[in-house]
Order: C-alpha cells, then sequence, then structure tokens
C-alpha cells in the first residue's frame, strides 16, 4: 500500500475509497485491510468517529452520541469481544421522576426507561478507536473533504476542497445520504437518487444532548434512578451516566425543543440547570463538568432538512434509486442503508459487512 501522504498535485491512486471515518467507514477499512485490499479512507473531520463522539472527565467516559446497544445485535457484540471491551447495563434502580407542564414534579411514576440497554464502560469511541488501531496511519486522511466526483471509463476521480485529486476503481459514501447530496457529480446522478439522498432522515442528526458531572451520585443516596421525564424546560428525558463504578458520577439529557430555539447556550444552561434543579435538588444545580453536542448544527451530520422533528424511527434500508450507480461503482455505505438495523451502531456495522460482501464479489 502506498502512503496517502503526496503532493497537493500529484494524482492518488487507490482501488476503494471510502468517504467517512465513522463507525461504518471504519469497520470497512478495517475489513479490506484485513484481507490485503488497497483503500483509502477519508474524513472531513479533524477526528474519527463521526456521530460518536465520547468525552473523557477524570475516570469516566461520557457519550455525546449515540450511548445504548442491545441484546440481539450480533455485530456489535462480536466487535466488542474483538476489542476486549466491557459493557454496562444502564443504571435503572430506584425511582422514576416526572415532571408536568407546570412544573409538578412527581416520583414513582413508572420504572426507568431504558432498562435493558447496555454501554460501552469505556465509552463508544472505545469502538471506533480501537477500528482506527487496527488501520495503517498512511491510509486515513483527516480533515479531508471531498467536492466533487467524476465518473470516468475505469473507474471514480474524487477532487477535495484543496484540490487533491483520488483516482479510484470504487467509491464507498460510508457518510449520512443528506450529506453525500452535498457533492457535485459529473455526470450527475439521476433526479431520482437526489430525491431518494434527500429524502434519508439522518440518524440522530436533529438531536443535542448534554452531559453533566459531579462528584457524588445524590440522586441514587435520595433513592432516584436518574430517570426522568419532563413537560417543563429544555430536557425531554434525562439518565443516569455514571461509570460502572465510581465517579465521576453523571446526568444526561436529551433537549427537547426545536434547534432554532437552542443555540443560545448561555441561555440553554441556565434552564437546564433549573430543571434539573427542579428534577433532583439544588446539588443538581453545581455540577463539576458539562457538555453539550448539538448534532443538528454540526454541517457533517445534519443539513437544514434535519432540523424538522422526527416522532417515529425512520424506515432505513437502500433504495432502489441509489442502488448500482456509475456500473456499480458508486455505493452507499452508512447506517441508513442497513436493510435490518438501519439507524443504529449495529447498522452502521451491517451496512459495512454487505458493503464488504459487495467489494469481495466483484471484479478488480
Amino acid at each position: 500500500m502506498g502512503s496517502a501522504a503526496t503532493a497537493a498535485n500529484e494524482v492518488m491512486q487507490t482501488q476503494t475509497l471510502i468517504i467517512g471515518a465513522g463507525l461504518s467507514g471504519l469497520a470497512l477499512a478495517a475489513r479490506l485491510n484485513a484481507v490485503g485490499h488497497d483503500f483509502l479512507l477519508v474524513e472531513a473531520r479533524s477526528r474519527t468517529g463521526g456521530r460518536i463522539l465520547t468525552e473523557q472527565f477524570g475516570a469516566g467516559a461520557f457519550d455525546l452520541g449515540p450511548t445504548w446497544f442491545w441484546p440481539g445485535q450480533p455485530r456489535i457484540a462480536a466487535l466488542m469481544a474483538s476489542l476486549r471491551l466491557k459493557d454496562t447495563e444502564q443504571h435503572y434502580a430506584g425511582e422514576l421522576s416526572f415532571e408536568d407542564a407546570s412544573g409538578h414534579v412527581q416520583r414513582g411514576k413508572g420504572f426507568a426507561s431504558m432498562q435493558g440497554s447496555f454501554r460501552v464502560q469505556s465509552g463508544m469511541a472505545a469502538l471506533t478507536d480501537g477500528l482506527m488501531a487496527r488501520l495503517p496511519a498512511t491510509r486515513v486522511m483527516l480533515s479531508t473533504q471531498i467536492a466533487a466526483l467524476s465518473q470516468s471509463a475505469d473507474g471514480i476521480t474524487a477532487t477535495t476542497q484543496s484540490g487533491q485529486q483520488i483516482d479510484a476503481r470504487r467509491v464507498v459514501l460510508a457518510l449520512p445520504p443528506r450529506i453525500a447530496g452535498s457533492i457535485t457529480y459529473a455526470p450527475d446522478l439521476p433526479a431520482s437518487a437526489h430525491t431518494a439522498m434527500d429524502g434519508i432522515a439522518t440518524w440522530m442528526a436533529g438531536q443535542a444532548k448534554v452531559v453533566v458531572t459531579y462528584d457524588r451520585p445524590f440522586w441514587r443516596e435520595a433513592g432516584l434512578s436518574g430517570d426522568a421525564m419532563s413537560q417543563r424546560g429544555p430536557l425531554a428525558e434525562v439518565h443516569d451516566a455514571s461509570p460502572a463504578q465510581g465517579g465521576p458520577y453523571a446526568l444526561f439529557g436529551f433537549l427537547g425543543i426545536p434547534p432554532q430555539t437552542r443555540q443560545d447556550h448561555d441561555h440553554l444552561w441556565s434552564a437546564v440547570l433549573q430543571q434539573l434543579t427542579r428534577l433532583f435538588g439544588p446539588q443538581a444545580g453545581q455540577p463539576t463538568q458539562r457538555y453539550i453536542k448539538d448534532w443538528a448544527f454540526d454541517p457533517f451530520t445534519a443539513t437544514a432538512a434535519d432540523q424538522k422533528p422526527l416522532y417515529a424511527h425512520p424506515t432505513y434500508g437502500l433504495p432502489a434509486a441509489l442502488d448500482g450507480l456509475w456500473d456499480g461503482r458508486l455505493i452507499f455505505g452508512g447506517t441508513e442503508v442497513a436493510a435490518q438495523f438501519g439507524g443504529y451502531l449495529e447498522g452502521a456495522l451491517e451496512a459495512a459487512e454487505q458493503t464488504f460482501d459487495r467489494i469481495k464479489a466483484a471484479k478488480a
């Protein structure tokens, strides 16, 4: 395999160009690398992981992207076993808190909503970091945004925002279809393909998440699970985000207000801490650390269309209009096109598996 480092005016070459170093792109790259297949993995962000984002604070690992996986997801289980990662069940012991629209808080109205869900003890980024460690550093390019793709007689030429060109036999779009729609294609893709890309809601893109840490799990000491549902304030639901053992202890919540109303972070944090104080007491208003990630305004995750609310998990899978493009050399390979587990981490691995099988079956 050649080095990814090259002069700006020199055309790079690879068999398979993977665009997007989230879980699906990294998993595909690891599979290709294991069988000696030449690839190049490019990522617009300055980091790998895509929508997986873990913040480390003390001995804690706190996920600002996806948090859970579930039994019956064999690919996640196999990956965790191969990386020797440990899981922990979502904390659920104690009473649920419920806040009605008037701000009145009640206890014990139901059970912890995410009982039976599991987290990675060291944070979800351990999955993507583990996969990245299996790849030659020379085959991964960060801070590299693909601006255009052009079909040629024997493959596809990609052009980056900086003007670097990459010639590939095939290109895998391991990123949300709506984000893929922002790339310039020559010749242009059929109108049906653009319609299909625009119509696939990006998993998790409209969500925003906050995490607050504390020295003590005072809610547990008061007999509360850390689970809360609210009809008043910015947080629609709250859960315990503490490590499996020891601190720092933490709560995390999903913002339930529209993206347009959550851009003033100073005002937002004031409202969040007031709400947590109503739900869990005065200690909740004095966190040791706090984090926020609003995916709706992440340019490599969401488009304006993703700011519209979703009221149910979208129906995912690969539309016929996105299959077989450019003689089968342009392949969609992110979680949104996975047929069984689309929109989950398991779906990202499912898509990588399906793409690998397609590449393996194709003639060189």
